[in-house]
């Protein structure tokens, strides 16, 4: 599995970085000088700052800058190379604003940037937008795929910064040299071209990742300030800590593309309410980079008032947004939340239970929204096909209480609810009954610490799934049935004999917490070796059984391994 190595704090490790420093090809090794135009230069404190080294042109480009785009990180780290590698003097506040000029003029449009995402939000993902393993070994071996899918650049400069990866990675030029015969995806046979990875990830890069797309010139002519001001509507989840519906205010800051926020959550299941206040930064119209807090200082690791840093994906129409609110030093824990303007209009948020299991009767249900219709009949629900409202128990504006059959024969996958002209798409699912667990993450890793170094931690949760209408697991149309409540434990992966990794790599809690162990040598252990391992996170479903009437039972691949002893953005300025 290829992960957004992001989250373990190797930022940009390698492709994110952008080499200003002139390094040209080998001769008969392709053009150095630009062919394509430039995206010209026109804020005249990033003409003061960068133009004594990026030569200007007559029509008005900065060598290497104008043939390159990228997000907010991307320019914040060109920033911090220019400093330490090439003397540049600049102030935080001067910073703030080059990134913030060349965000808007040499950014992403929010198409280009919304399938990395991932990136400034610190996830761990499956990355399934390599198209092949020759792409895989030239561009991601390394580091996470997104971060060459964060950068636009002209054919010179995707070379250029290949050009950089051989002068300075010796484990890049040797992925670059590798022969792709032999790669999933690539043709085989007597007259199949010879080509390397090298050639063959260029080639993708350069097509995929152009300086100038459609994209862009439509989203240069559109682009706009930010005008975020009001109320939205949120809805949030925090794995192993439930769902949360709420609103966050936004309020006017010191310049048109900053702002405050004020943020109540509620829990679906019930309890105290969640509230933060924070600020936030917008970038090129859409990139919301902020901060946040509750009122309390954090009690345990993953308390959700803990600061936290956010990263959201505005809608070009400024209507609605998406992205992760987290903290932990390994950027651990989060919120994945979803914003929508509140308006006089009616809106459904979240419904729960959040799945409904076919031929159940008499369940009760409850929906969240803004502005519902006090007075309702069951007439006036949409649950979709196969589920009747049979009774409005209670309604008010922002919560409708409702009593439901599902069908026997409904079939299996995601139903939208539909109140009062208002459509949450996708807002629940029915299933026929839960055939499998999968404890998510499917894969994961956790870091000792303790004496000098923080701790690295994980929740796991078991989530069950019905085989959906093929009624074979593991199948794109299989439904998740939603979290399932299960007895937890850990059992030893069979990597080293009697190594008994499941005494020493930490503890898991019955809520499927898991703390890591301490870092440094243990006495205890054979060998006196560190607290490192691999286990598997084992969750036994307390009332879901197989066909034989055995309890269901998943498992997650956890490695525990040491701390992260240094940590960089980009490891050639810490040389």
């Amino acid at each position: 599995m290829k992960v957004a190595v992001a989250r373990f704090g190797l930022l940009a490790l390698f492709s994110a970085s952008v080499v200003f420093a002139q390094v040209d090809a080998p001769p008969g090794d392709g053009p150095t000088k630009e062919s394509e135009e430039g995206i010209p230069v026109a804020d005249a404190l990033v003409k003061e700052k960068c133009g004594s080294c990026h030569a200007p042109d007559a029509k008005g480009n900065l060598s290497r800058i104008s043939w390159i785009r990228t997000t907010p990180e991307g320019w914040a780290q060109a920033i911090k190379r220019m400093v330490r590698l090439n003397g540049l003097a600049i102030t935080p506040e001067e910073s703030r604003a080059v990134i913030k000029s060349l965000s808007a003029s040499h950014g992403l449009a929010p198409e280009e940037a919304k399938p990395a995402m991932y990136i400034p939000e610190k996830r761990i993902v499956d990355e399934t937008s390599i198209p092949n393993d020759s792409v895989r070994g030239a561009c991601a071996s390394c580091h996470a795929f997104g971060q060459p899918l964060s950068w636009r650049r002209s054919k010179v400069e995707w070379k250029q910064l290949q050009n950089m990866h051989i002068a300075l990675y010796s484990q890049a030029d040797a992925q670059y040299r590798r022969s792709a015969d032999e790669d999933a995806g690539q043709p085989t046979g007597p007259n199949a071209p010879k080509r390397t990875r090298g050639e063959i990830g260029l080639e993708y890069i350069q097509k995929t990742a152009p300086l100038h797309t459609p994209e862009w010139s439509a989203w240069s002519a559109r682009q706009r300030a930010p005008r975020l001001a009001g109320d939205w509507l949120v809805t949030a989840s925090v794995p192993g800590q439930g769902r949360y519906v709420g609103t966050m205010t936004v309020t006017p800051g010191a310049a048109a593309d900053e702002f405050g926020t004020r943020v109540t959550l509620q829990p679906i299941a019930g309890g105290a309410p969640v509230t933060r206040s924070g600020t936030g930064l917008v970038y090129a119209g859409y990139s919301w980079r902020g901060t946040s807090k509750g009122g309390a200082a954090p009690a345990k690791p993953d308390d959700l008032g803990s600061p936290a840093r956010e990263a959201m994906w505005f809608a070009p129409d400024q209507q609605s947004a998406q992205g992760r609110w987290f903290w932990g030093d390994y950027q651990e824990f989060g919120y994945d939340v979803k914003l929508v303007r509140a308006t006089a209009a009616p809106a459904v948020l979240a419904m729960t239970p959040a799945s409904l299991k076919a031929g159940s009767k008499g369940v009760q249900v409850t929906i969240f929204g803004h502005n519902l219709p006090a007075t309702l009949t069951p007439a006036a629900v949409d649950l979709g096909a196969g589920v009747t409202v049979t009774k409005v128990v209670s309604a008010n504006p922002s919560q409708a209480v409702l009593t439901v059959d599902v069908a026997p024969g409904a079939a299996s996958g995601q139903r939208d609810v539909g109140i009062a002209g208002a459509v949450l798409e996708q807002a629940f699912p029915v299933f026929r009954k839960v055939d499998y667990l999968k404890v998510t993450p499917e894969t994961s890793i956790s870091r000792l610490g303790g004496t000098r170094f923080p701790k690295g931690y994980q929740q796991f949760e078991a989530i069950g799934f019905d085989n959906g209408p093929d009624g074979k697991p593991n199948t794109a149309d299989d439904v998740a049935a939603g979290p399932v409540d299960a007895t937890w434990s850990m059992q030893e992966f069979m990597s080293v004999y009697y190594d008994d990794d499941v005494k020493y790599v930490g503890a898991l809690s019955p809520t499927a917490f898991f703390t890591p162990g301490l870092e440094g040598p243990n006495p205890e252990r054979r060998f006196g070796r560190n607290n490192y391992g691999e286990v598997w996170i084992v969750a036994t479903a307390k009332t879901e059984k197989d066909r034989f009437g055995r309890p269901l039972s998943g498992r997650s691949y956890l490695v525990v391994t040491v701390p992260a002893y240094q940590r960089w953005d980009q490891p050639e300025v810490s040389q």
